[in-house]
């Protein structure tokens, strides 16, 4: 294969993984992407001898691996606001997000009453929600742990059920009990730590 065509071929592949990631609604998941687009740009635009492009493409890989790192080191990224199940945002927040929480977790009830609502920000944006019922001895039954499609590669998890286990305690919860959902959840909460036991997941603190 002549050097003209897989050159060719290469800059093709840059435009894709760019394009591609353009269309990522996953904030982790579009940087990656467009860092691999940017790096095959780079090295696509050092083989033809076209500076602009190389050096260009350099620096927007800089930029993303800048974004990657404080995403994933930043420890105060996230905190938490408690709410309540009678909160005309709530509703409003819920409904919006139906289909996607239907998706993920669909014997979450949407009419069922709640006493323990909190919202996870980041920089004040909602980025997560967890709905349950705190019982007398200690157990968070949580009904719904979601977090929207944007933010749903950041460590949202590991801030609420390992670092913020403290603040987990002083709202007494020393147990948190969750339904199982779809495939890509249950494998969330493994990751976070969640026990399977038959049709639900167990995290003691």
């Amino acid at each position: 294969m002549e050097e003209a065509v897989i050159y060719e071929i290469i800059g093709y592949l840059a435009s894709l993984l760019v394009a591609i990631s353009l269309m990522m609604s996953a904030i982790v998941k579009l940087r990656i992407i467009n860092l691999l687009g940017s790096l095959t740009f780079t090295i696509y635009g050092i083989l033809i001898n076209a500076w602009p492009v190389a050096l260009m493409n350099a620096f927007i890989v800089f930029v993303n691996i800048y974004y990657l790192v404080k995403i994933y080191r930043d420890d105060h990224y996230f905190q938490l606001l408690r709410s309540t199940d009678e909160s005309n945002y709530l509703a409003k927040f819920l409904e919006f997000y139906r289909d996607h929480i239907k998706t993920y977790q669909p014997e979450f009830s949407f009419e069922k009453s709640y006493n323990y609502v909190v919202f996870v920000l980041s920089d004040m944006v909602p980025a997560g929600l967890v709905i349950g019922n705190v019982k007398d001895d200690g157990t968070l039954e949580m009904d719904l742990d979601f977090v929207i499609p944007s933010y749903r590669d950041f460590k949202i998890g590991s801030f609420l059920f390992e670092k913020n286990q403290a603040q987990l305690k002083q709202d007494g919860i020393q147990k948190i009990v969750t339904p199982t959902g779809n495939e890509d959840h249950n494998n969330y909460l493994e990751k976070v730590g969640f026990d399977r036991k038959d049709s639900h997941f167990v995290k003691e603190l």
